[in-house]
Order: C-alpha cells, then sequence, then structure tokens
C-alpha cells in the first residue's frame, strides 16, 4: 500500500505490526518479523522521518504507529506539492532550453469544473514571489481547501492581493475568511464591478474564464505574452479604484464599523448580524451616512470615508 509513496515492503511490515500491536521496541519488531535488528532499525528510522512511527517516552524504548489516515493524508499533501514544484521547475527548464514559445504554446484551454480547479490550484503552490486574485463566484474549486492553499502561500512569504466582489463577501463565512487572510497578511481590497475571475502568479502565468457566462466549466491559462501583460495592468487598475475589505476603523469617528463593513460591500442583513443591531436600524443609518458624506451609493459612502480619513488601512 505504501510502495507508492516511496516507503519499501518492510518498512510497512513493521508499521502494519505496530498497528497490530502498539508499543514494542525494536528488538520485539525484529523476532516477531524474523529479521535482523539492524534492518529492523534502519525501517523503524524510515518510517519516522515520514511521521509515520513515534517514540513513547520512557525505557526501553518503545514505538508506536501514527494513525494511518491521517498520516497518509499528510504524506500525499506533502507529495503532491513535490510533484506540484516539480512540474513547475520542468516547465521553466523546457522554456529556457526551447527559447522564445511558439503562438500556441502561450495559450491553454482547460474544460471542465475539475480542470479548472486543479489548474487554481496548481498555480498557486507554483507562485513564488507574487499572486493577484480577482475573487468572485462562481468558484471551480471548493471555498475551504482554495483558502487554504493561499493561507499556506502566505505562510511561504508570498505577496498576496486580493480583489473581492461584493457577492464573494456574502457568501457565508466570506467575510470571516478574509479577514483572517488579512490577519496573515493578505492585502485584500473590494470593487463594485469587477468584470471576471482571475488569478496571476509572479507575471508569468494567469488563469481567467473562457466563457464570462459560465467562469467555472471553462478556462484560458496565459503565459508571458502581450495578452498577459494587459490583464496584470487591468489587475493594477481596479486595484486603484477599490478601497480595503477590511480598514481598521479611526476609534473617534461614530458609526467607524458600520462603515466598514459599507466599504466591504456587504448588505444591511450582513452589517446588522455584525454589529448586532436591527436591519431597520440599519437602513436608516446607512440613509443618514450617505446624506453626511455626499455619497451617491453605499459603495460610494465607504470610499469617502476613507478618503476622509474615517478608515485606515
Amino acid at each position: 500500500m505504501l510502495e507508492a509513496l516511496g516507503i519499501s515492503r518492510f518498512a510497512e511490515s513493521v508499521y502494519r505490526a505496530l498497528l497490530a500491536d502498539p508499543g514494542r521496541t525494536a528488538t520485539e519488531l525484529a523476532g516477531a518479523l524474523g529479521k535482523s535488528s539492524k534492518a529492523t532499525r534502519r525501517a523503524v528510522g524510515e518510517l519516522e522521518e515520514l511521521g509515520l512511527v513515534t517514540r513513547a517516552p520512557g525505557r526501553p524504548v518503545r514505538l508506536l504507529a501514527a494513525r494511518p489516515d491521517t498520516a497518509i493524508d499528510l504524506l500525499v499533501a506533502r507529495r503532491q506539492s513535490e510533484l506540484t514544484t516539480l512540474q513547475v521547475n520542468a516547465r521553466a527548464l523546457a522554456a529556457e532550453m526551447s527559447g522564445p514559445r511558439q503562438p500556441d504554446e502561450l495559450l491553454e484551454i482547460l474544460v471542465g469544473q475539475r480542470a479548472v480547479g486543479n489548474r487554481y490550484r496548481a498555480l498557486v503552490r507554483g507562485c513564488e514571489r507574487e499572486l493577484l486574485v480577482i475573487d468572485r463566484p462562481p468558484y471551480a474549486a471548493p471555498i475551504e481547501p482554495a483558502e487554504e492553499e493561499v493561507s499556506t502561500r502566505l505562510s511561504d512569504e508570498v505577496v498576496v492581493r486580493g480583489l473581492y466582489a461584493p457577492e464573494s463577501l456574502e457568501m457565508p463565512g466570506a467575510l470571516d475568511a478574509v479577514e483572517r487572510a488579512v490577519e496573515k497578511g493578505e492585502q485584500s481590497r473590494v470593487h463594485p464591478k469587477l468584470p471576471m475571475k482571475l488569478a496571476i502568479a509572479d507575471r508569468s502565468v494567469a488563469l481567467l474564464p473562457l466563457v464570462l457566462e459560465d467562469m467555472v466549466e471553462s478556462a484560458l491559462v496565459v503565459r508571458k505574452c502581450a495578452l498577459l501583460d494587459a490583464l496584470v495592468v487591468l489587475f493594477e487598475l481596479l486595484w486603484e479604484q477599490s478601497s480595503p475589505v477590511v480598514p481598521a476603523p479611526v476609534a473617534q469617528q461614530p458609526d467607524a464599523g458600520l462603515l466598514t463593513l459599507l466599504a466591504a460591500g456587504a448588505k444591511d442583513e450582513t452589517i446588522a448580524r455584525q454589529l448586532g443591531i436591527s436591519p431597520r436600524t440599519v437602513t436608516r443609518r446607512v440613509a443618514e451616512l450617505l446624506d453626511q458624506l455626499g455619497a451617491r451609493t453605499r459603495f460610494h459612502a465607504g470610499v469617502l470615508a476613507a478618503r476622509n480619513g474615517w478608515l485606515v488601512e
């Protein structure tokens, strides 16, 4: 079962023996399996290095096997990450060997929600310096695993800038997820009219919908070319027109919490839940703020409040 992960047959036998009877010593395992102590200790070391076996405190040293489901999931995830890195490096090497790409190599069409979701995850994992994302529903990949992928890159010190559509923040738990991302270092902004979904890794490859009417069933992969440069410029223009998703409210400013949520594009029901007031009170206070700021729309009120220094990034 474990050979696919690079684990020898005998090491797997040791692991299975410990699952059946935990707490054995290496000597006891060697006797039970009919192998030398040296070979058994080598197999135990192999399993320890992979996190499949741990040592219980005390003397003599007794060994414990990790739960197979949890341990194997971690090993598979590690191997997938290694393979993704290998794939990215192989493509970079191929590019160096072949020189400039031919026109038909610059664009790739993906068909099917699963293929689109898998490519997005690969793009995020392969990113080394900067990840630019325009986020709006619908989604090709489950939201929580996708959030975890991006959070991992933040931990790897990849710069992440996320542009969110207001409707994406209306989804259950979405605003909390963005707040967690901001705490980890993501630069997050909201824009009222994002034209499409988009992800750009290291300004060298982009993923965007092929058909805007159905943004999850097909996608276009764009590698380094004039079109990719134009997509980067589009992202930067939208970024400049946007406002922080989770700006920090100025303490002295009344309704700072309300303004923060307005800037994030939240609806009355969401704001009411966050502030612990009724939707009717939210509607009244929003109308008063619009009048006070001279704003045309709710989003405009959030933007003007940020420009007036009522909210601080």
